[in-house]
């Protein structure tokens, strides 16, 4: 079997094209704690000049166009996590089909390992009643003299 990480299984519906990649990407780097560091000093930053008025006010309270931006970013974020989760999940299935495969072979690598002892033991047994044959018969030879 192909390797796993090679294997063009493992990439889902988009397989390794770029849209796939910049969407896993994307979707990773929205859970990490920069991003939501990052997202929460816009939004204060965002709401302090709307709504001190330092600058003109774009935006001003309800701040409409702000909740415009994050239902835009939801609508994008939330099917670029599904890909992602998609993916993943079939990298995750292809690499379980790959380990039980490999869990088959051992499994009959072992089972062909057994038979083979087990052959090597009934061989071996067989010699062992053969010569112990032929001391009985060397000892009654030997004894009848």
């Amino acid at each position: 079997m192909a390797d796993a990480h090679h294997d063009s299984r493992l990439h889902g519906t988009f397989g390794q094209d770029a849209f796939g990649r910049h969407a896993e990407r994307a979707a990773r780097f929205f859970g990490t704690p920069q991003y939501i560091l990052g997202q929460t000093i816009a939004v204060v930053i965002w709401i302090v000049l709307n709504a001190v008025g330092i600058v003109r006010h774009w935006d001003p309270y309800p701040f409409i166009l702000l909740n415009l931006a994050f239902s835009t970013q939801a609508a994008y974020a939330a099917p670029l996590i599904l890909l992602a989760q998609t993916r993943q999940a079939d990298r995750d299935k292809a690499t379980a089909l790959h380990v039980e495969h490999r869990h088959d072979e051992q499994r009959q690598r072992g089972d062909e390992s057994l038979a083979e002892l087990r052959s090597l033991l009934a061989a071996n047994t067989a010699l062992t009643e053969q010569v112990a044959e032929l001391t009985r018969s060397i000892d009654a030879k030997v004894g009848a003299r």
